[in-house]
């Protein structure tokens, strides 16, 4: 049995995850309702994979750092160590994906980073996709996917609406 990959993101209705200067202010206007599925997610993981920048983001927002309990790894070409809750790591993100699924553990979630959820998804290492459609139209910025993608059918487990967000649950047909 090997783990599974989570995404759980919000994306705009036009298929962006952030404006082009990394701007999620915009998520952050929305009346939801209640915490829009966090928690019931964040249960049911015990690691989370990142991008630098991504990592990077939440520090500067956050008031502290909001996955302590959880193991968390930031991959990265210019950071190395550890903090007090992030390892960084500097190998290829897929292979060590990989090996993650294969140890035993809780789900995974892939909390960000265009490049990573891309790579992921050229390897179909994603096995639940949670995506919260936001009542905006951006026009622009970080796309969900990128180009050249493989075909990935899915079923749908759920759709659920908090407020104005419609949560959409995905996992990876077998």
């Amino acid at each position: 049995m090997t783990r599974e990959v989570i995404l759980y993101i919000g994306v705009s209705l036009d298929g962006f995850i952030a404006k082009k200067d990394d701007d999620l202010q915009w998520l952050e206007e929305v009346e939801g309702e209640g915490d829009n599925g966090y928690t019931a997610m964040y249960d049911t993981i015990d690691t989370t994979i990142m991008g630098k920048r991504t990592y990077d983001y939440v520090m500067e927002h956050a008031e502290a750092f909001p996955y302590p309990d959880k193991k968390n790894y930031v991959f990265s070409t210019t950071e190395q160590g550890s903090t007090e809750y992030v390892d960084f790591v500097n190998e290829n993100v897929v292979a060590f994906t990989k090996k993650l699924k294969a140890q035993q553990g809780s789900k995974i979630w892939m909390v960000g980073g265009s490049d990573i959820l891309d790579a992921f998804i050229k390897e179909n290492l994603i096995d639940e996709y949670i995506i919260t459609v936001t009542p905006h139209i951006l026009g622009s910025g970080i796309p969900l996917f990128k180009d050249n993608n493989p075909q990935i059918d899915l079923v749908l487990v759920d759709s659920i609406r908090y407020g104005q967000f419609v949560q959409l649950h995905y996992k990876v047909k077998l």
